[in-house]
């Protein structure tokens, strides 16, 4: 577990990396009837879930390569895993996080659908991203569901830095719903810091949301 820090984007390829790893342990365990199982993204099945994340990987590696928004929005869903998901998925990690790592590409101003950003905060958001899938593919497949404590409080503690200035965000009063999913219902007084989050980014987890 990474240690608590005061700048939201200290650590920030380790901790792309750790939560890339936790969605690779539950990756790992998908018995091959369970790619078409339901997840808690509702339009989206074990393997769409899987390609979402890996598909996530290639196109924020496309965007560090020069790619654009509309180039973004339009590969979203092309498929990214092949004949082997987990293999396609480790590579797609493998890349980004050595591209993330050359000189310069933190400090990048990238084309995001959601507005400019720079490199360190894009990768901000796609480690917030894999965190919150993991935990969604874990629900999926019956598998412990609880997230690294080190993610969470580092998300949780820089949820506003890591989206600062996009167009929308998880937290918005107003929002298209077409990247967060709006939080429903509501939460128990006693509720963890993990399902405050996630309730946050619109599960709500004693549901099973």
């Amino acid at each position: 577990m990474l240690d608590r820090v005061t700048n939201a984007f200290d650590g920030l390829i380790d901790r792309f990396l750790l939560s890339s790893r936790e969605f690779e342990r539950k990756l790992r365990s998908v018995r091959a009837e369970q790619w078409t199982w339901p997840t808690p993204c509702t339009e989206w099945d074990v393997r769409q879930l899987t390609n979402h994340v890996a598909r996530g990987n290639r196109n924020y590696l496309r965007l560090l390569h020069g790619g654009d928004s509309a180039e973004f929005l339009r590969l979203r869903d092309v498929d990214a895993l092949g004949s082997d998901p987990l293999d396609a998925y480790i590579r797609s990690v493998q890349e980004l996080a050595r591209a993330f790592g050359q000189a310069g590409a933190l400090q990048q101003v990238l084309d995001y659908p959601l507005g400019p950003v720079t490199g360190q905060q894009a990768l901000a958001v796609r480690t917030t991203d894999t965190t919150v899938h993991t935990w969604d593919l874990a629900r999926a497949v019956d598998l412990d569901d609880a997230l690294d404590a080190g993610l969470v409080i580092w998300i949780d503690e820089h949820l506003e830095d890591i989206y600062a200035g996009l167009a929308e965000t998880p937290t918005a009063a107003e929002t298209t719903h077409r990247f967060f999913a709006a939080p429903e219902g509501a939460l128990t007084r006693d509720a963890s810091l993990q399902t405050r989050l996630l309730y946050r980014m619109g599960r709500l987890p004693a549901s099973g949301r």
